[in-house]
């Protein structure tokens, strides 16, 4: 039996699931130089280049995805054997999950969770990107990024922006509408051209580009966002939230983040949508979705979502 350097093996995978060697080494618990050393043992070993190099940036070649995908679950195998033979519960599930998501709409219900599954054991892995799925890293993940082969996935929920302020902004744009005669008696829709009379706060985080979200909000609007809007930039849509509570302008939320029907402070404007194309779905390995474990996981997921107003 000709085995490749064992010792490689979950050093590969990492790089392969984090697309960096500086980050592999950082969860590894080693140098990148000794990152770097094993991979090209491995590649030595194999007469095949598993990633492309480009500056601080790697990317796996075909060899390099062909062969994570019949590495990661079999590490991943010898994983869960180990924990079995030292006793760790099967109930223990790993959920990875971007980390807006988890803490204002997942974490608020995981009491819940705990109650009608108590045999259940959560441990939640918070993630500020959209990583490759693997075992190694969660036996199951909400995702934009669901789409990946052995895996299968759920939809929870369609992305949709919307506009909110805080009560006293509201009346601030009231009075200003009513006041140019805008607004019908009795309230009615908002048009989007009246919202550039105030201050618009914006989310880089959405769209990755700084006023972005805005822009395209008006164009769903059929409307233009004017050059000259007096629009203030945040990096994420909770800075742009708290903002908006302190009667500094309008933000735009999505139904995660935001339940305007509870909130004491931010009011939803009567005003159109932007579905952003993101989808929200639970995924896990097909080969794994019979599990008991999972699949309580998956069908409490769903059903928060429907309670949630987000699935039809």
């Amino acid at each position: 039996m000709r085995l490749p350097p064992l010792r490689a093996l979950p050093v590969f995978e990492a790089v392969a699931r984090t697309l960096s060697f500086s980050a592999a080494a950082k969860e590894l618990h080693v140098t990148q130089s000794a990152v770097s050393h094993q991979i090209r043992q491995l590649e030595d070993h194999l007469g095949e280049t598993l990633f492309e190099r480009g500056g601080r940036r790697v990317a796996l070649t075909e060899q390099g995805e062909r062969y994570l995908e019949a590495v990661a679950p079999a590490l991943a195998q010898i994983e869960r054997a180990s924990e079995q033979l030292r006793g760790v519960s099967d109930s223990r599930i790993r959920l990875a999950v971007p980390s807006s998501f988890a803490v204002s709409w997942l974490i608020p219900r995981l009491q819940h969770l705990q109650r009608q599954h108590p045999e259940l054991d959560l441990d939640l892995e918070m993630l500020a990107d959209m990583p490759v799925m693997s075992e190694r890293l969660a036996d199951a993940f909400i995702t934009i990024r669901y789409r990946q082969r052995g895996y299968q996935s759920e939809r929870l929920y369609v992305e949709r922006l919307f506009a909110v302020c805080s009560r006293q902004y509201w009346q601030h744009i009231r009075d200003e509408l009513d006041e140019a005669g805008l607004r019908k008696k009795g309230g009615g829709p908002i048009r989007p051209e009246w919202l550039t009379r105030f201050t618009l706060l914006s989310a880089a985080s959405v769209f990755e580009r700084p006023g972005e979200d805005w822009r395209r909000w008006f164009a769903a609007g059929d409307t233009k966002l004017p050059a000259d809007a007096h629009v203030q930039h945040f990096s994420h849509m909770l800075l742009a939230h708290q903002a908006a509570r302190h009667h500094q302008g309008i933000a735009l939320s999505n139904d995660y983040m935001l339940d305007t029907a509870t909130d004491p402070d931010l009011v939803r404007l009567p005003a159109h949508e932007l579905e952003t194309g993101d989808e929200f779905h639970f995924a896990c390995k097909t080969s794994r979705a019979n599990e008991i474990g999972i699949r309580h996981l998956s069908r409490w997921l769903l059903k928060q979502a429907e309670a949630s107003g987000w699935k039809g």
